[in-house]
């Protein structure tokens, strides 16, 4: 079997729930396109004998096809990771690459604790999170607007053009308290905002999706439906960026990017406040 057809095992290890490791070895292997992939989680390393259960992992599948395996570790105590050199993979620990050189830098030693940047460090800020994920869920698709006046954002657009999603990912990441509406071709026919929210100008924004890109997503919520009809999808869109540019609303195109490439947008363009845990 040619290397073409296979491909190259990878392994994210942590002694914790291991998103940073995903995180960081996702964003460094998406620059190499060519190249096939099959990706595995080993988290919550915490013991010799899970260790060694990980070196058996790694080992066995980089012998079903003869390809090395690459580790990415974010395991921060020094103690198992003798065991994971072990391995036959090509290991990258990045707090080795960058825990050192911060510490000649800052003059002090780190603290070499696991499970900081994912824990409840800020137990404040971990609860707006949750109270800003609850606001999105009771705020959501125009269920109601009576609490639309403590909302940080509003965002706007067709039917299934990514608002819900976007809104969860910006209350869970940035603890920020975000509703959506969605403005349909009965809404903005006469190019007008919906009444509802006119009191709420200020905090409204829009987002912008393709109509092919809208009617495939609605086709498989409603398949052969007048709603997910390429008409329907291309009237809505001509009708609601044409409210967009009338009414000077900002707005982001959902059609072919991701939910965090949409928050990021949004809070760069409106100087939203970003409440992180550190």
């Amino acid at each position: 079997m040619s290397d073409e057809k296979q491909k190259r095992p990878v392994f994210f290890l942590s002694d914790r729930t291991g998103i940073t490791s995903e995180t960081l070895g996702h964003a460094l292997l998406t620059q190499f396109s060519a190249v096939g992939f099959e990706y595995y989680s080993l988290p919550f390393i915490t013991s010799g004998e899970k260790a060694r259960q990980a070196v058996t992992e790694i080992n066995q599948a980089g012998g079903k096809n003869g390809l090395r395996p690459i580790v990415f570790s974010t395991m921060v105590k020094d103690d198992y990771k003798p065991i994971i050199a072990e391995s036959d993979a090509h290991i990258i620990d990045f707090f080795d690459v960058f825990i050192n050189p911060l510490e000649q830098e800052l003059g002090v030693e780190s603290t070499h604790t696991s499970g900081l940047s994912h824990g409840i460090s800020d137990e404040a800020v971990y609860m707006q999170r949750i109270d800003a994920v609850n606001y999105a869920l009771h705020n959501d698709d125009g269920i109601t607007t009576r609490h639309f006046d403590t909302a940080e954002i509003i965002l706007i657009g067709a039917s299934r053009s990514g608002k819900t999603p976007t809104c969860l990912y910006l209350g869970l990441q940035y603890a920020i308290r975000a509703a959506n509406y969605p403005l349909t071709d009965v809404d903005v026919d006469d190019l007008r905002l919906p009444s509802v929210l006119l009191p709420y100008r200020e905090k409204l924004y829009g987002l912008i999706i393709s109509p092919d890109r809208l009617r495939s997503i609605r086709e498989l919520r409603r398949p052969g439906s007048a709603y997910a009809s390429l008409q329907q999808c291309q009237k809505e869109v001509r009708n609601i960026k044409a409210l967009y540019d009338q009414e000077g609303i900002h707005y982001v195109d959902t059609s072919h990017v991701s939910v965090e490439e949409i928050a990021a947008t949004i809070l760069q363009q409106q100087k939203l406040k970003r409440r992180m845990l550190i």
